[in-house]
């Protein structure tokens, strides 16, 4: 079989009463994979298969150029011999230890060059739990501790299944940036399962989406969440990347750096700094002439690439910005009355700019 040395190289076909999952992809070994999809689609059922925690009727996997199992040739590692730090739901931790010795627990079972203690509990922000017993953390604590756990196991591949789904939204958001900094610090691949969009759509780098257990989309998140042609994910959002140029402290407002142009942002994140902004579908409209008097502050000129049909009321256009991507939902009246066509070069008025992430590195 042929093993890339630059890529997670998989395909499974898993057969479990009347759910099939029959896929095969190539991900690479860099950044947060993001494994989407409704509930049934296969996502925990492939997380087990590259674990080693489900036996598929035939499998390959291949990490970094190392076979782990080719079920025609026989190869099969065990799960204790595959170098994977696994994240669940719920932070299953052992309850009659502290966190101090949860944490030495995984650091004991690493295989290979292990990950430095102090930079893990400090990644996490953990440091001053390390006494405490589990049942005196919080959810978003406990989840903290089972990821530093993980990484202390010194993975080659680090799974996490879900691990906000048990969350309340404000423990869920006050987690979000440990996730940041684990995406800019540490070059140990993510493969990341969610039914969250507003969650791959902040971590991820690369999108799997899988539906009936097949891949219905996959490829870099920019690239998916723009191919309108494409009704596995109606995502209505886009993904733009840029760095601070400006801050204006009067306003509070950040002037991002594009391609194609600037956006501002409200908030301060310091010159240099590189953000991922997100654009709803719903926040974008489109004019033939550059408007001489708006209240809306970005304006970006574009080239529309593509329409697509929407609902029985709209159409869906992908919109170039320079070598980047929005997609706007519009009116069937609105582009007619505009005349709107493949081709033309109009201007997206962006009404609002969400950030969802800060320092990242360069896509």
């Amino acid at each position: 079989m042929s093993v890339p040395r630059d890529s997670l190289s998989l395909a499974y076909t898993l057969v479990r009463g009347e759910f099939r999952l029959e896929l095969e992809a190539d991900l690479p070994m860099r950044g947060i994979t993001g494994i989407f999809g409704e509930s049934g689609a296969g996502k925990t059922s492939l997380l087990r298969c590259v674990a080693g925690l489900e036996r598929p009727e035939t499998g390959r996997l291949a990490v970094a150029g190392e076979v782990w199992e080719d079920s025609a040739s026989g190869t099969c590692l065990p799960v204790h011999r595959r170098r994977v730090g696994y994240v669940f739901q719920e932070p299953r931790l052992f309850p009659h230890i502290d966190v101090r010795r949860n944490l030495d627990y995984g650091r004991r079972r690493a295989d290979g060059e292990r990950v430095d203690f102090d930079h893990a509990v400090g990644l996490l922000g953990i440091g001053g739990l390390l006494d405490r017993m589990p049942d005196a953390l919080s959810g978003g604590e406990a989840q903290r501790v089972a990821i530093a756990r993980a990484l202390l196991r010194a993975p080659r591949l680090l799974l996490m299944d879900e691990p906000l789904a048990s969350l309340d939204e404000r423990r869920r958001q006050a987690l979000l940036p440990y996730f940041d900094r684990l995406h800019a610090e540490l070059d140990i691949p993510v493969l990341y399962v969610s039914h969250s969009l507003d969650e791959v759509c902040r971590l991820c780098d690369t999108l799997v989406v899988l539906g009936g257990g097949a891949i219905r989309a996959s490829g870099p998140i920019e690239t998916v969440l723009g191919d309108i042609d494409n009704p596995a994910l109606d995502a209505g959002v886009s993904i733009l990347h840029g760095s601070v140029t400006d801050y204006d402290r009067h306003y509070d407002l950040s002037t991002v750096a594009l391609t194609a142009g600037h956006l501002r942002v409200s908030g301060s994140y310091g010159i240099d700094t590189r953000l991922r902004l997100l654009i709803r579908s719903s926040d974008i409209s489109v004019c033939r002439e550059h408007p001489s008097q708006t209240s809306i502050l970005n304006i970006l000129p574009v080239r529309i690439d593509a329409i697509a049909e929407g609902s029985a009321s709209t159409v869906q256009l992908r919109l170039a910005a320079g070598p980047d991507h929005l997609v706007a939902i519009v009116t069937r009246r609105s582009c007619t009355d505009l005349k709107l066509g493949v081709g033309d070069r109009v201007y997206a008025q962006i009404k609002s700019v969400a950030v969802r992430g800060a320092a990242f590195p360069p896509p």
